[in-house]
């Protein structure tokens, strides 16, 4: 019996512990690529070469991709590198052990990681946005970097190449809660070494990528609002044909 109690008292502790390791830096709104396949073609490809080679989408098959205007001739020469078929799952061919060697942690499959980020601060597409533009040169850190929306993540800045290498200053200043105590706060990042994009372009190539991921997440999401759009429509018309035989009926009756 306390042993259940225990456990369900974790249980209830878990999702408030998840969230206290994650920064309280406002996000930033993540461009809507949603209707642009052009750029969610580019965030595809960013996608299978910088993001595939240690996370798994096990729930999205290449072949989904023809969903966004490519061919499987386009998907098999620009998206398939190590030998798989375009039916098969978008998974790493890193084994989960050596994940967990080398990172720490197990890298978490991102075929919804999207809708998962979603919070009261803004949506998963803000999230990622914010968290793919905010990493920063730590040399305490295993990997060499670190990130402000998620201090002391395992994962190393894959994207720096394209955007370069930044620095995070930090000012120290008093505790608005506790005049006794400071707090560590950000105040901007300053470029120390020049990626092979501007600013704008990374924030693109970013804002392709999140775009990609948002809809590997629901695949569906145009169709299923087109068709909400026509649902209501039906409705609307069926509730006001149902109001007026309503009140023909009653008319009678009176």
């Amino acid at each position: 019996m306390n042993f259940a109690k225990k456990l369900l008292a974790i249980l209830a502790l878990a999702p408030a512990l998840a969230l206290a390791s994650e920064s309280s830096h406002p996000l930033e709104k993540a461009p809507d690529r949603s209707t642009n396949m052009a750029a969610l073609q580019n965030g595809a490809k960013l996608f299978v070469n910088y993001c595939l080679n240690c996370h798994n989408a096990s729930s999205m098959r290449y072949n989904r991709l023809k969903d966004l205007g490519l061919t499987e001739e386009q998907i098999k020469g620009n998206l398939l590198f190590t030998g798989e078929k375009v039916g098969e799952m978008m998974t790493t061919a890193m084994p989960a052990k050596d994940a967990k060697v080398w990172f720490g942690v197990v890298p978490p499959d991102l075929s919804v990681i999207s809708r998962a980020k979603s919070g009261p601060g803004g949506t998963g597409g803000d999230y990622l946005y914010t968290y793919l533009r905010t990493f920063y040169k730590d040399d305490s850190r295993p990997t060499g970097w670190n990130n402000l929306i998620l201090p002391n993540v395992a994962m190393p800045h894959v994207l720096w190449e394209m955007q370069g290498v930044q620095a995070a200053k930090f000012a120290e200043e008093k505790d608005p809660h506790d005049a006794g105590k400071t707090v560590h706060k950000f105040v901007g990042f300053e470029q120390v070494q020049k990626g092979s994009m501007s600013k704008l372009e990374f924030d693109t190539a970013v804002a392709d990528l999140v775009g990609y991921m948002e809809w590997m997440a629901e695949p569906a999401q145009q169709t299923r609002k087109r068709l909400g759009v026509w649902v209501l429509l039906f409705l609307t018309g069926f509730a006001l044909l149902a109001w007026r035989l309503n009140a023909s009926y009653w008319k009678e009756v009176k």
